[in-house]
């Protein structure tokens, strides 16, 4: 089922109101949360909002809170996001970020005490859009065994790389687990297996069966023990950074998830070479990339974000791509 995206984001937007958003910051988070699922990122998008609605019932989430300023210190910034909503306090970190590269050439905000931002990869867009490279990152509740372990101790602490290239930039979105927890789900939802083994069974055996992993709760660390190794020092930088909380002190509980620590770190890439000259040398990179022989025919080799643009060009035309299910909850909320 395929529903217009100003009919998705104006269906979240009422629903919004309608749980304590004032109308502005309504639209906003309406629009992020549609524009997840337009560029394909759905797991994140429509079908992540009906848990959303459910931790501001629960009063986890503030609907009237917004980031504040604590700190600045040159272009290092700490915020707190008073427990509203995440990728509103992610936005607007991401704006002050930029705001701070201008003025700086390099601009640092750390934000405590939020809530999940939902798409990270929405933030390297953003900034990319102003000519300014990104890397981002957030801690999670305690949801991956680290290497050598079975108990859930680190987060799979999503990392968000983005390069600016004019309407099409690199943007490399990942989670330090092989396959994100909206992914697994989303895979379990299709009936498809991981393309790759995603974690271990309930037996203690690799699997690409994502139910199986969902029920263990056991996901495979991206590159194993390095994956589980980067997980740990982007949950300390981001403690460090933002003066907020480790993911040892994060409620384990996915509608209690709350009080996240948040790193946006921007840079005016384009200050000296101009963003012109910039453009060119990123197109020479990854032109020479695609132009590798694939294993595959109909699999050529590609780039971050690429199929994104052509998600979100199929979906803008034809419609977004929606979970009839889901679809019906939220228009019923």
């Amino acid at each position: 089922m395929r529903v217009p995206f100003d009919d998705l984001r104006g269906e979240l937007e009422r629903v919004l109101v309608a749980v304590g958003f004032a109308t502005d910051r309504a639209s906003l988070v309406a629009r992020l949360f549609a524009e997840a699922s337009l560029d394909g990122i759905a797991s994140h998008g429509l079908n992540r909002f009906p848990r959303f609605v459910r931790q501001v019932k629960a009063g986890t989430v503030d609907p009237a809170a917004g980031a504040e300023l604590l700190e600045a210190c040159g272009a290092w910034e700490r915020w707190d996001g008073r427990r509203g909503a995440g990728n509103l306090n992610a936005w607007v970190c991401t704006e002050r970020a930029v705001a701070l590269a201008r003025l700086h050439a390099v601009g640092c905000v750390g934000l405590a005490n939020t809530n999940h931002w939902m798409r990270g990869g929405t933030y390297g867009w953003q900034a990319a859009s102003a000519w300014c490279a990104l890397l981002a990152w957030t801690n999670t509740m305690p949801n991956m065994a680290p290497w050598g372990s079975r108990e859930r101790r680190v987060g799979n602490n999503p990392l968000v790389i983005a390069v600016p290239r004019g309407d099409a930039p690199v943007v490399l979105d990942m989670a330090m687990s092989q396959f994100s927890y909206g992914k697994l789900e989303g895979l379990s939802g299709a009936g498809l297996p991981t393309p790759v083994p995603g974690g271990w069974d309930e037996r203690g055996d690799l699997t690409t069966d994502p139910a199986a992993i969902l029920k263990s709760g056991r996901v495979l660390p991206a590159g194993f023990w390095k994956g589980s190794a980067l997980a740990l020092v982007l949950d300390l930088l981001a403690m460090a950074v933002s003066g907020g909380r480790a993911t040892r002190e994060i409620s384990p509980d996915p509608e209690r998830e709350t009080g996240l620590s948040q790193v946006f770190l921007a840079i005016d890439v384009g200050r000296s070479a101009g963003s012109a000259d910039l453009a060119d040398r990123v197109t020479a990179v990854i032109n020479d990339l695609v132009a590798t022989p694939p294993l595959d025919p109909v699999a050529p080799v590609r780039y971050p974000g690429e199929h994104v643009l052509r998600t979100r060009r199929e979906n803008l035309d034809r419609g977004v791509p929606v979970d009839e299910g889901i679809w019906s909850e939220v228009c019923a909320l």
